[in-house]
């Protein structure tokens, strides 16, 4: 049985979806931060039979589709209910589970990530790479410097506008956080966290000014950040497209379980 869900599943939700709480990042989050009354959120379940628990669920946000389920679930009513919505732009979920929908909804453009997670710090590889080096954590009087370094750096495409107004209301609301460390008076590199929850996040915006590039500050940042979170007793997760690129998480501890689908309609 397919149905929408309220207030009544929160705690039955959070419980399902926190056996798996890094694959489950934006589900929680979005559970947490908005609930089931929202005109641009709605969460639906499937239940077994047997027993009325839950075994797989379908969010809604705005135009976007996640699902998630632990295992054999009813992938052809969720698809129903998504192609209801002529407004729904993507799909997106772990690629075991949103490659199922192919064969009820057909897709323009598929972009498929590597997904890893972090559970604790290898601690032999996760020391600072300098003791006269440490990462600060930012406020919002260091948003203009730490988003001139972004503004320099080829791969990220969002506005300069946006990146200050997304980083100053992550810090604001507590969804996110960033480290950073200092050289000859700038920001030489920084690395940030989004979609912060009661059990996991997830890194973003990991850079390194061109000019300090090989002194291993990326590392010390992001190991900064993630023994934080650790501490903490939340698990980390982050998407990457480029396995170069991913060393410096493979040797803090991070390690894949699987890809990420998103799927465009």
């Amino acid at each position: 049985m397919i149905r929408k869900l309220n207030e009544q599943d929160r705690a039955a939700l959070l419980a399902f979806l926190g056996k798996d709480p890094a694959l489950n990042l934006f589900l929680i989050a979005d559970v947490e931060n908005f609930g089931f009354d929202q005109d641009f959120q709605e969460v639906w379940g499937e239940f077994e039979p047997e027993n009325g628990q839950i075994k797989a669920v379908l969010l809604r946000y705005e135009y976007n589709y996640l699902p998630y389920a632990a295992g054999p679930f009813n992938v052809q009513g969720f698809a129903d209910i998504i192609k209801q919505d002529e407004r729904m732009e993507m799909l997106s979920g772990s690629a075991s589970i949103a490659g199922l929908f192919n064969q009820y909804i057909s897709f323009r453009k598929e972009k498929s990530m590597h997904f890893a997670e972090l559970k604790e710090l290898d601690g032999e590889k996760s020391v600072p790479v300098s003791a006269e080096i440490s990462a600060q954590r930012a406020t919002l009087q260091h948003v203009e410097s730490i988003c001139s370094l972004m503004d320099g750096i080829e791969e990220f495409e969002v506005s300069p506008e946006s990146s200050r107004s997304n980083m100053r209301r992550t810090l604001e609301t507590g969804t996110g956080r960033t480290y950073f460390v200092e050289r000859d008076g700038r920001t030489a590199a920084a690395a940030s966290t989004t979609a912060e929850n009661s059990m996991s996040a997830m890194i973003v915006s990991v850079a390194t000014h061109p000019d300090y590039r090989g002194e291993g500050l990326a590392t010390l940042v992001v190991t900064k950040l993630c023994s934080d979170l650790v501490s903490e007793g939340k698990s980390l997760c982050l998407f990457y497209d480029n396995p170069d690129a991913a060393s410096i998480y493979k040797r803090i501890g991070f390690r894949d379980i699987g890809g990420w689908s998103m799927m465009y309609r």
